[in-house]
């Protein structure tokens, strides 16, 4: 595959993709050619001769230099310091700086826009990661700068821009040409690129079966493996900036959902090919396939998992608590976001143990609805529950859990869910966040109870849910997911969301929900298994009653429980003992968790637990 990229001398080359700032910050912490201009403070005068010049990410270490440094000292010629300068803002990434430089009439030539696009376009052809300036060398009448310009593809370039100055001898000025932004042009010449993409590498199962392979991606396992393996595709516009510098053609084919989009970087290898000033060639490197990726899914439960999704819209994920390994998923278990209902109560009752507002054996009414802020917030069904905390986990109340959130608060309340991974980014590349308001946006003592029951703003993915089950059974500490097997651990890093003692009531409750509460369809003879079901409202918070005089006010597909308006989620682990697997399910408009969630749950941890004591293949 061919893509050039130019970058001319005059007013031609072709327009550059939008550099995201927020990815490449122009700070003093990358070149240039990796920033877009931005306002700053002014030029620098001077400036110490030994700074050490940081690089974008901290990517280019100090000897790519050779300790070759810039020295604009304070007392040397006006034309010194000026070209000293510019050389200076170049190596901190100091785009606006160095526009500051040129001459009146050069910028007149040039606009502070075209000025950034010419250096931004250099660094996208290149694949530039950072550079290093040198001490500018009288010649002539001018002045040359050697560089040295990292790049992703073509390892180091290294050549001298040569600058002119114009202007009186009190004022110098840069008079700036477009080759000057990348070293080695010459006058006329483009700078372009012709790159080479290896063979994508394969994609293994845990015991090393073949998962897809070759450009065609084949597999001898069917179609049940290509709905975790993923597909190719165009590049995505949100993905373009990033994928062009990494030296992808803009025509190239990449990794655009499942395994292929999670391991598309290690998937492509390193691309080589040729970077040229008009028809010379400035650097020239061979394109390398990378290694196999040896993937953490197993197939017998990626199978269990596909089996339990079927053809509904939802999303399954299998994964082994103590190394944060996932086993399987399917479906849209880290794309989707829904509220997550009641299982989000495991969030809650966490948080609620830990501020000591509750305990179980805390004794509440049996209703069924409650009222705030003068509205009723229904059980599921209208059903009445009650009593203690523990049988109140384990029945689901909403007329318990609503109260609880507000007396726990909005602050509390994102507190504990940020720990759990709420607001956070998703540990699996290209995975959705999940997200609960802010502590000052979520809103009044309604919102805030209604967040305590997952519903209201809140939204979290079957992947989210299956970490904070994981997080329970590993005694409150959250696993550092992975579905890389090679970079696994018999001992994943964690992190500690909230103490054992804590993680210990909030299991006894969830085993309470599985033994006889509203997820005994997940129960498994002979396994103890801890869990929660939720149910979560899509459209309406509560049936409609009929009256009899104004019938028309209470619309007849309001009268009955509709299973479409509602999302069926389970999220739980097991064995509660020793933790093998935990699970996240969401059943997109499928009804009750307890009816649909559950057992397609349990299917899944059945399939994980059949595995045996072996983690890996081989």
């Amino acid at each position: 595959m061919i893509q050039s990229s130019p970058v001319t001398s005059g007013g031609g080359g072709y327009p550059a993709p939008q550099v995201s700032i927020r990815r490449h910050p122009p700070s003093r912490s990358g070149p240039a050619l990796l920033s877009a201009a931005r306002p700053a403070r002014g030029p620098r005068r001077g400036g110490s001769p030994r700074r050490r010049a940081l690089v974008a990410g901290g990517l280019l270490a100090a000897a790519v230099g050779a300790g070759v440094v810039v020295v604009a000292g304070r007392d040397g010629r006006p034309d010194e310091q000026v070209v000293g300068r510019f050389a200076q803002a170049w190596e901190r990434g100091d785009t606006l700086a160095m526009y500051r430089e040129l001459s009146p009439e050069a910028r007149e030539r040039t606009s502070l826009k075209g000025f950034a696009r010419r250096y931004r376009l250099a660094a996208e052809t290149a694949t530039a990661q950072g550079l290093r300036a040198g001490r500018p060398v009288r010649r002539d009448e001018g002045w040359r700068i050697p560089v040295r310009v990292r790049t992703r593809i073509f390892g180091t370039v290294a050549g001298t821009v040569h600058v002119a100055v114009e202007g009186s001898d009190d004022a110098p000025g840069i008079a700036w040409r477009a080759e000057d932004a990348f070293p080695g042009l010459r006058s006329g010449e483009r700078l372009r690129r012709r790159v080479d993409m290896p063979s994508r590498a394969s994609l293994l199962a845990r015991d090393r079966t073949v998962l897809a392979h070759g450009e065609d991606r084949s597999s001898a396992l069917g179609g049940l493996e290509r709905s975790v393996v993923g597909q190719l595709g165009p590049i995505p516009p949100e993905r373009r900036e990033e994928l062009l510098r990494a030296g992808v053609p803009s025509d190239g084919q990449v990794g655009i959902t499942g395994l292929e989009r999670i391991f598309d970087a290690r998937l492509r290898g390193r691309p080589g090919g040729h970077l040229l000033a008009g028809a010379r060639v400035l650097a020239t490197t061979r394109p390398k396939r990378a290694s196999a990726v040896h993937t953490t899914v197993a197939l017998d439960v990626q199978r269990a998992a596909v089996a339990a999704l079927g053809a509904r819209l939802g999303g399954v994920v299998a994964l082994e608590p103590r190394t944060g390994e996932i086993l399987a998923f399917a479906g849209i278990a880290f794309s989707g976001l829904q509220p997550p209902g009641s299982t989000f109560k495991i969030i809650t009752l966490t948080g609620a143990l830990e501020a000591g507002i509750a305990k179980p054996s805390t004794r509440y009414p049996v209703q069924t609805e409650t009222t705030i802020e003068g509205v009723a917030i229904e059980n599921a069904n209208g059903e009445s529950c009650g009593g203690n905390l523990v049988a109140s986990f384990a029945e689901s109340c909403n007329s318990v859990f609503a109260p609880l959130g507000v007396d726990l608060g909005a602050e509390r309340l994102v507190d504990i869910a940020e720990r759990f991974g709420f607001n956070r980014p998703a540990a699996v590349p290209g995975a959705a966040t999940s997200t609960i308001p802010k502590a000052d946006e979520i809103g009044d003592d309604l919102a805030v109870g209604s967040s305590a029951i997952g519903q209201g703003r809140v939204q979290a993915t079957a992947l989210q849910m299956a970490d904070v089950a994981a997080t329970i059974a590993l005694r409150g500490r959250r696993p550092e997911l992975t579905l890389d097997l090679d970079e696994g651990a018999d001992a994943a890093r964690t992190s500690r969301v909230t103490s054992t003692r804590v993680a210990r009531t909030v299991e006894r409750m969830m085993l309470a929900v599985v033994s006889g509460g509203t997820g005994r369809a997940a129960a498994i003879p002979g396994v103890r298994v801890a869990g929660k079901t939720g149910t979560a409202e899509l459209r309406t918070t509560r049936r409609c009653e009929p009256d009899p005089e104004v019938p028309e006010a209470c619309p007849p597909d309001q009268q009955r429980d509709d299973p479409t308006d509602t999302d069926a989620w389970f999220a739980a682990y097991a064995p509660a003992e020793r933790p093998r697997v935990a699970v996240g399910l969401l059943l997109v408009g499928s009804g009750a968790g307890g009816a649909t969630a559950a057992p397609a749950a349990r299917d899944v941890m059945i399939a994980a637990l059949q595995r045996g004591p072996q983690r890996r293949a081989g």
